[in-house]
């Protein structure tokens, strides 16, 4: 089914994404959360997500909003902004929410949400995540997954700038 007017109702609010992972939990449903800035979609995103999914029922992105990723990333970014973003991951099929925060990181957001799983490419370790300290004290558990080699958003606008 192609349900397009669907998308922009998996954007929520920090408010309405607690009402309805709280729902989900309800419901018996294991909470995946997975964050990061999103800015040119590429496969390694997709391959990351796809992952992230398969460890619950439901997969909630917290995405950077435009402020946290200039403070980050550096003034020339990001290249799409936080509504873009949102609306491309709320697109994607193996995502159930998204959810914008201003902080660097999503710290405020996963200790809301406490989700049963954090997931983070394996450019990270388990003391590097934000949350994961929290989540699995809750008794909660940290994905680590691998990366897609060859595929990230500065190398991709590094080769633009090239062009």
């Amino acid at each position: 089914m192609k349900r397009a007017d669907l998308i922009p109702g998996k954007i929520y609010s920090r408010t309405a994404a607690i009402q309805q992972v709280a729902q989900w939990r309800l419901q018996g449903k294991q909470i995946v959360f997975t964050n990061g800035v999103f800015d040119l979609l590429h496969p390694g995103h997709i391959f990351s997500l796809s992952e992230a999914a398969k460890e619950g029922h439901y997969l909630v992105v917290g995405l950077n909003a435009d402020a946290s990723v200039k403070r980050l990333k550096g003034d020339s970014r990001p290249v799409n902004n936080q509504e873009a973003r949102a609306l491309i991951l709320a697109a994607l099929v193996m995502v159930d929410a998204v959810v914008l925060f201003e902080e660097d990181t999503p710290l405020d957001l996963i200790t809301a949400l406490m989700p049963d799983v954090i997931v983070k490419g394996g450019d990270y370790t388990v003391e590097q995540i934000a949350g994961a300290r929290e989540v699995i004290a809750h008794g909660g558990r940290v994905v680590i997954n691998p990366i897609l080699e060859g595929h990230s958003t500065t190398s991709l606008i590094e080769k633009m700038k090239q062009r």
